[in-house]
């Protein structure tokens, strides 16, 4: 079941989501079983050493997570994540895209894979979602 109609829908709802918004991510495209999001790499996301802040890239993660999950079944919060961090960004741009691997009764699991604009891995993200 689809709980968003159009992805502006989506993005409307979560407007709402502050700390994603401030931290400068974007909803581009969702459907029945995908989520794509993307941030810009700004100074703000980089940490003393120059790289992007694991923070960072966990946050587009679980938004991605976050939308997707609750595109299959409103109301859906994490249980359970995970992430690993595969390789630091060299692009301008991190895009998360999430996929549903399974969507049982009482909870869905998502798969994230987080690259840069380059196309380089930068992390795997695995969420457990609670449907309530």
């Amino acid at each position: 079941m689809v709980n968003y109609e159009t992805v502006e829908s989506a993005r409307e709802f979560f407007y709402k989501d502050k700390f994603a918004v401030n931290a400068g991510i974007t909803l581009d495209d969702l459907s029945e079983d995908k989520a794509i999001c993307s941030l810009n790499i700004t100074d703000e996301h980089k940490n003393a050493y120059g790289g992007v802040m694991g923070g960072v890239i966990f946050t587009l993660a679980d938004f991605a997570f976050a939308v997707l999950s609750n595109q299959i079944h409103q109301l859906t919060v994490a249980q359970q994540v995970s992430i690993n961090y595969l390789s630091a960004p060299k692009g301008d741009k991190l895009i998360a895209e999430a996929t549903c691997r399974k969507s049982g009764r009482t909870s869905s699991i998502v798969i994230v894979n987080v690259s840069d604009d380059t196309g380089r891995d930068i992390a795997q993200f695995v969420g457990t979602g609670f449907k309530l």
